[in-house]
């Protein structure tokens, strides 16, 4: 089997599940490798994505790790036996890899929700919001580099687009709809276009207003991307350093425990979209 120099979050993702898997069964890495024949370094470098893995010994391994959870296992053997070439690799060196893993979190999650309190969601914004979004980043980037992002983040919104149809809910502070990213013409596009898409069946918004006050993770833009089990569920949140990725178990349910807050808070889909209406009304 091959190695990789710098393995993808879905690759990490896939060694760390087969690292947790193997602790819970009190399998050393030895006897990991005898079932596989191989040095045991090798197993390490599975379980850190370094090395590619099959489907067959992914089936090997965990059914020696005693897993019992037949759908669990499926999704674990397809993300080994991913061939197919992302859309998202054409951007490899051009841009930062975080962005590349966002794109494939998203290509291969079953429902996404989203928090966010400062901008749009990414996947509903327009080419000219996007646009100045990524000019008002510091350092300054080239026009290319900015350009380089907005083009990878319209060919993100394919998964909510009607080839796909991912079910999506975007919850959306009341201060991100007044926030002018360039300017009134280009915010008041921006506005028309959430409202559009959130007339689409698989596509909710749901407005939080000011004065609901305090909220749960105030400041921090989320993506909760749902797996194809709940084991293999992901939260992604947004740094000054690029996207952070967990699925620790307690800090998923932290983050569902925010997403519930939020579907309680929020304004319904047909308020979030009159809300909506009225503010773009006042640019």
């Amino acid at each position: 089997m091959s190695t990789r120099r710098t393995p993808t979050e879905r690759q990490k993702r896939l060694g760390a599940e087969l690292r947790k898997l193997r602790v819970a069964a009190e399998v050393s890495t030895d006897y990991a490798a005898g079932l596989l024949g191989m040095d045991r370094t090798r197993i390490s470098n599975m379980e850190s994505g370094i090395r590619v893995i099959s489907a067959d010994r992914v089936r090997k391994l965990t059914s020696n790790y005693a897993c019992a959870d037949p759908a669990y296992i499926e999704a674990l053997m397809a993300m080994a036996d991913a061939k197919q070439r992302g859309w998202w690799e054409q951007y490899r060196g051009t841009l930062p890899q975080g962005l590349l893993d966002i794109a494939e979190l998203e290509w291969h999650a079953t429902r996404l929700l989203t928090i966010q309190t400062v901008h749009l969601p990414g996947l509903l914004q327009t080419e000219d919001y996007a646009r100045a979004v990524f000019a008002a980043g510091l350092p300054p980037m080239s026009r290319l580099e900015v350009e380089l992002r907005v083009n990878h983040r319209m060919e993100r919104q394919r998964v909510v687009g009607e080839e796909m149809s991912r079910p999506y809910v975007g919850y959306v502070h009341e201060a991100a709809l007044r926030m002018q990213f360039g300017g009134r013409k280009v915010s008041h596009a921006q506005l028309d276009h959430l409202c559009v898409m959130s007339e689409r069946e698989h596509i909710t918004v749901r407005v939080i207003p000011v004065e609901c006050g305090a909220f749960p993770g105030a400041g921090h833009a989320l993506l909760y991307a749902e797996g194809v089990v709940p084991r293999l569920d992901t939260v992604q949140l947004d740094s000054a350093h690029g996207p952070e990725f967990t699925h620790a178990e307690a800090q998923l349910t932290k983050y569902r425990a925010h997403l519930d807050w939020m579907d309680g808070a929020a304004l319904s889909p047909g308020d979030s979209r009159d809300f909506v209406h009225a503010i773009a009304r006042q640019l």
